[in-house]
């Protein structure tokens, strides 16, 4: 008895992709507001907008997101960040760095093509070229201060008896945190400067009474007689 073989047959099934809002509504909210909040919401915002950009890359392949696939992708960053993750913007800024450094490349060259016979296109590539490198620079001193530990100065004015006042300066030094990024509000070390100790065991500043009055004090006692400043004839 001869077996037979069925051809098992495969069916390509291509990814869905989302273009579904999600509106979660709180209680004792309508749905007209609860749809506002969430058309107000930048994940969803920016998901449009990037759904609109990258149609000339991925136009309708049946991998290419939907709207709701950007606002997702969108949201997870967000929130990296506002937990303090700034490797994202690390890289943001590095590639647009990058980017903008190729431009300056780019212009220069052909700044150098047309110099001497075109002077109009000359100058027009020159400064889109000096205008690159300066967005360039410009990104990477923004991306060198985001990992520099943050200095802050914090001033006490401790007011003694009699008007008389120290000052005392302290330093804290915010260092970066694990993920590439600064964490607000948390210092790993604080050290102190010198002075910084209590109001009692610094010199104090000189008061203009010597004892100890910081102004003038009211009293009853009248003003000395002056001598009368004409000859006596």
């Amino acid at each position: 008895m001869a077996a037979t073989k069925k051809a098992a047959v495969k069916s390509k099934v291509s990814p869905r992709r989302n273009n579904a809002l999600q509106v979660p509504q709180t209680e004792g909210e309508s749905p007209a507001v609860a749809t506002a909040r969430a058309l107000l919401a930048p994940d969803f915002r920016h998901g449009v907008a990037a759904e609109q950009l990258f149609k000339a890359q991925v136009g309708d392949a049946d991998f290419a997101p939907g709207i709701g696939d950007y606002a997702e992708a969108f949201k997870d960053k967000g929130k990296a960040a506002a937990s303090g993750d700034l490797a994202f913007a690390s890289r943001m800024l590095a590639a647009q760095a990058m980017t903008l450094d190729n431009i300056f490349a780019e212009m220069a060259r052909r700044m150098a093509l047309n110099m001497g016979e075109y002077l109009s296109a000359t100058e027009t590539y020159a400064r889109i070229a000096l205008k690159a490198q300066a967005g360039s620079r410009a990104t990477l001193d923004v991306l060198a201060k985001l990992h520099q530990p943050r200095e802050q100065t914090v001033r006490h004015v401790h007011v003694n008896e009699g008007g008389q006042a120290v000052i005392a300066d302290e330093f804290h030094h915010h260092q970066p945190g694990a993920q590439g990024g600064q964490e607000n509000g948390q210092a790993i070390e604080q050290p102190h400067a010198t002075g910084t100790c209590a109001a009692g065991a610094v010199t104090a500043l000189p008061s203009p009474d010597p004892f100890g009055n910081g102004v003038p004090l009211p009293s009853g006692k009248g003003q000395p007689a002056v001598q009368d400043a004409r000859g006596q004839g």
